[in-house]
């Protein structure tokens, strides 16, 4: 028994098993809106997205899915034909799955001022929704209709408006770039978020009254201190849009860009002039958004217009970190490869190389031994002697990026920060929670009544509790996706294609659905040992209490440790399957689903 830990269930212990709902940053109810897939509840499901998260249909697309990351799919032990424990299996695919109802009952579907009709009455069990349903019925009490200036139309500045205005405020969003919606407009390619499903989304937040100026450069064009007198209070939500330099020799001068830039460039049509060789430097997700960008000018034919890039031989991705440790998500390096992106791991940049006439002819780069010591900390090590040049007429930085502040305070009486701003370069849903929470420190800063989170937990105990059959032998479902010539006959041909209705279903109907969970009662349990005989993924032992490490505030003084036993559950081997239940001579197990929410109330 040496390395085990037993952790005896408290208060919230049932709540701490929905992982996916932990982990997002804005505990969206994923497994309540898996599960209402996999019953084919779509318009349902599509609620429970939308719930706490005014860009559901935009992260059904391009989030980052801490909720994968943490499903407890991910990490049950996986049986082979021959009936041997392999490798753990593979999460359940719950972005795509939120693109999937979006694509059905968002705005992609529904007209902007109608998205919020069907709330009242959905669903049986309105605290799956309650985040949403609450800020529409008006449950909080509503300000007076004070205007609040929100400089940067990101996710986090129209997160923070759409909540304001739900709150009863009237925010006024100042946006420098000639559309709102920041990066997500100008710094991800077409191919993986369309413009129309971004204009969609941000129709919804313009329905709840929110006001919008684009091409307005607060400190330019109106300064700043008047943003302050003619509003209650300001937020400042700029986002990082200013790519990072390395010091690199030879790094100023032309043919050599900001990987964000070129991003905006093509974004808005505006010509930039790269070469037919580019090297990008960089290893994470950015990166690789400049590499296959650029890389889709190839397919180009000669009917250029101006937001066209001149057309491209050879893209170079150069990477300081191994394959392994590369930041970018697997599916980017993938599809990357795909496409035919020339990759280069563990190279570090030394100088970018120069003609006697100035422009580009190379970069030099040096063997990168590791990037992070012992303590995980980025300390990279190189062999100086081992060197190679990589020609080319362009370079692009995709090595991180930082907030333009020129002309901007963040400090003062009324004066909130957000989003990267506030935090640093996160995902997509961490700007969206940034939003959210400013929004509610604006509304108390302006009323003076203070909002209190509670948490509410419901349990019910699910007396013909039943599985799809075969779901915990089944596969995830590869997300459909263009081919990879498809994909490059033109800059915005979509990659991922999206789910079937067949294939949402099946995929929906491998979650474990972890609010339900075995509850065992002592006092019926006469050990006899069936549970753990028939639990097909050995979750289940029955331990003498001698062998137990228990935690130092266990209450033992009701057992004898040298004659008791304890049934010990592993949960990240459960898989809800019930097995357990229907073996137990004595009813002593059960089926309880929990359900939790966050519950805003004035104090």
């Amino acid at each position: 028994m040496e390395g085990l830990r037993v952790e005896v269930p408290g208060d919230g212990y049932h709540r701490g098993l929905i992982s996916c709902q932990q982990a997002c940053p804005v505990h969206t109810d994923a497994r309540g809106y898996v599960r209402a897939i996999a019953e084919g509840r779509f318009e349902e499901a599509y609620l429970i997205a939308r719930g706490p998260n005014p860009f559901a249909s935009i992260c059904g697309r391009i989030c980052g899915a801490p909720c994968e990351a943490a499903c407890r799919r991910g990490k049950i032990p996986r049986v082979d034909d021959d009936g041997a424990y392999v490798a753990a299996d593979r999460p359940i695919a719950i972005r795509a799955l939120k693109r999937f109802v979006c694509e059905l009952h968002g705005p992609e579907a529904v007209a902007a001022p109608k998205i919020f009709d069907a709330l009242p009455g959905i669903c049986e069990q309105p605290e799956e929704i309650a985040a949403l349903l609450r800020a529409v019925s008006g449950a909080v009490p509503k300000a007076n209709g004070e205007k609040v200036a929100i400089i940067g139309a990101g996710p986090a500045g129209l997160s923070a408006a759409h909540d304001l205005a739900l709150l009863g405020l009237r925010p006024v969003v100042y946006e420098t770039e000639p559309v709102p919606a920041g990066m997500l407009s100008v710094g991800v390619p077409a191919y993986r978020m369309p413009r129309d499903v971004i204009a969609k989304e941000v129709d919804v937040i313009r329905a709840l009254g929110v006001e919008i100026r684009c091409g307005v450069t607060v400190g330019k064009d109106i300064p700043f201190e008047q943003l302050r007198s003619e509003h209650a209070a300001v937020i400042v939500a700029v986002g990082a849009k200013s790519s990072r330099g390395l010091g690199l020799p030879g790094e100023n001068g032309p043919g050599v860009f900001g990987g964000v830039d070129l991003l905006r460039a093509v974004a808005l049509g505006e010509p930039i002039a790269t070469g037919r060789e580019v090297v990008v430097i960089g290893g994470g997700n950015v990166a690789y958004d400049v590499a296959r960008t650029v890389l889709r000018q190839i397919a180009y034919d000669t009917a250029r217009t101006a937001a066209r890039l001149p057309g491209t031989s050879r893209v170079s991705l150069v990477s300081l970190e191994s394959l392994e440790e590369m930041p970018a998500d697997t599916v980017e390096i993938v599809e990357g490869d795909e496409e035919g992106i020339d990759r280069h791991n563990g190279w570090g940049p030394v100088e970018i190389v120069r003609a006697a006439s100035g422009i580009v002819t190379g970069v030099t780069f040096r063997r990168c031994l590791r990037v992070y010591n012992e303590e995980r900390r980025f300390a990279p090590l190189y062999d100086d002697n081992d060197r190679k040049t990589i020609s080319c007429d362009s370079v692009l930085l995709a090595v991180g990026q930082s907030p333009n502040l020129a002309q901007l305070t963040t400090k003062g009486p009324g004066v909130f920060i957000a989003g990267d701003l506030a935090h640093g370069t996160r995902l997509l849903i961490d700007a969206v929670a940034s939003g959210k929470q400013v929004a509610r420190s604006v509304y108390e800063f302006i009323t003076g009544r203070k909002l209190q989170s509670q948490i509410t937990d419901s349990y019910a105990v699910l007396h013909q509790y039943r599985r799809e059959r075969g779901y915990e032998s089944i596969r995830r479902q590869a997300v459909p996706v263009a081919e990879p010539a498809e994909r490059l006959e033109h800059p915005t041909t979509p990659v991922e294609m999206g789910y079937t209705r067949e294939q949402a279903m099946r995929e929906a109907s491998r979650c474990l659905d972890c609010g339900v969970t075995p509850v065992f009662d002592g006092g019926r349990c006469v050990l006899c040992g069936g549970c753990v005989d028939v639990c097909p993924t050995r979750g289940l032992k029955l331990v003498p209490l001698s062998q137990i490490p228990w935690p130092g505030d266990a209450a033992l003084e009701d057992f004898d440790a040298a004659t008791d036993s304890a049934i010990l559950k592993d949960e990240d081997r459960c898989i809800r399957c019930a097995l357990c239940v229907q073996r137990c001579p004595v009813d002593a197990i059960a089926m309880e689903r929990v359900t939790f929410c966050s519950e805003w109330r004035t104090v």
